[in-house]
């Protein structure tokens, strides 16, 4: 089936509208930046990069209906000793363009080879996935380690524990497009946030309705939960990161199923957060992340 050019959007003008919504929140990167689109066989990925010239590359990958715009709140902490590479994926919103079929995980895993390959990144990369991103991240470690330096992962969909109906069933509040619905999930997701800073919850709110009204529905790739031999053989440095108040499974149950079959992977709970982590605790995040990827990989501490 032939892929339109505006997909994943409804429409080309569905595309239009939400790329002109970003490009207003592009106004607010607090980082100078240089906007790159790369070529690959699923298509053209855009990238956002920041950070010195010459510096280790760490590359970020956001949650599901994200863009690299996501990382606003953690990118001039990283970007100060790091060349950050802030990725729309391929299939989501964003400025990416998906030109062939993405069937399941290994074509997630090629294309992103293929991108750090055309990004010329070597075999030395820090990668930082949130969500659906850790997910992927993990997946992409699980095939071609040899190519990651450290991989660190922010309340990664699935990949520990099953994630909770209820976060299915909210979600699918968000798709109806009545804002008395997409509010009651998105505050209910954003807790933490959502006690500190109202406004910015709202503001969330706006943005997961734009989403809906742009964006096609469509069958996703299933997020799977790792095997204990599939945990167990990553052999990549890792951090586990995932907020005390986590909504989409228990975050002492997922730390301790990580203590349990892998201590060699360092994880740890930021207090006041949930899935929003990255927002409601962005300097507790990116200083347990930055502090991860300074140690040598030989010299990485066990799980606390």
């Amino acid at each position: 089936m032939r892929i339109p050019a505006y997909y994943p959007y409804r429409s080309a003008e569905a595309r239009g509208t939400y790329l002109s919504f970003c490009d207003l929140i592009a106004e607010q990167w607090p980082v100078v930046s240089e906007s790159r689109t790369v070529s690959t066989s699923y298509g053209q990925t855009f990238v956002r990069v920041s950070g010195p010239d010459g510096a280790a590359p760490l590359v970020l990958l956001p949650g599901m209906a994200s863009t690299s715009l996501f990382w606003a709140p953690n990118i001039e902490a990283l970007s100060t000793r790091y060349r950050t590479y802030a990725v729309d994926i391929i299939g989501e919103v964003g400025r990416s363009v998906c030109t062939k079929h993405m069937a399941g995980p290994a074509d997630f895993v090629r294309w992103l080879d293929e991108l750090f390959t055309a990004l010329n990144l070597g075999d030395h990369i820090n990668f930082l996935g949130m969500s659906q991103g850790g997910w992927l991240a993990t997946q992409y470690a699980l095939r071609f380690p040899g190519r990651l330096r450290k991989l660190v992962l922010l309340a990664p969909a699935a990949t520990v524990l099953p994630i909770r109906w209820e976060f299915y069933f909210r979600g699918a509040l968000v798709l109806t497009g009545h804002r008395y619905f997409a509010k009651a999930a998105i505050f209910w997701l954003l807790e933490d946030l959502a006690r500190e800073d109202a406004a910015r919850v709202e503001a969330s709110v706006d943005r997961a309705l734009l989403t809906s009204r742009c964006m096609r529905p469509r069958r996703r790739i299933a997020l799977t939960v790792l095997r204990n031999q599939e945990i167990e053989s990553l052999r990549v440095p890792t951090l586990f990161l995932v907020g005390e108040h986590e909504k989409i499974y228990s975050a002492a149950k997922a730390v301790r199923r990580l203590n349990s079959i892998a201590p060699f992977i360092r994880t740890e709970m930021i207090p006041g957060a949930g899935h929003d982590l990255t927002v409601a605790q962005p300097e507790s995040v990116n200083r347990k992340v930055l502090e991860f990827l300074t140690y040598p990989p030989d010299a990485t501490p066990c799980a606390l």
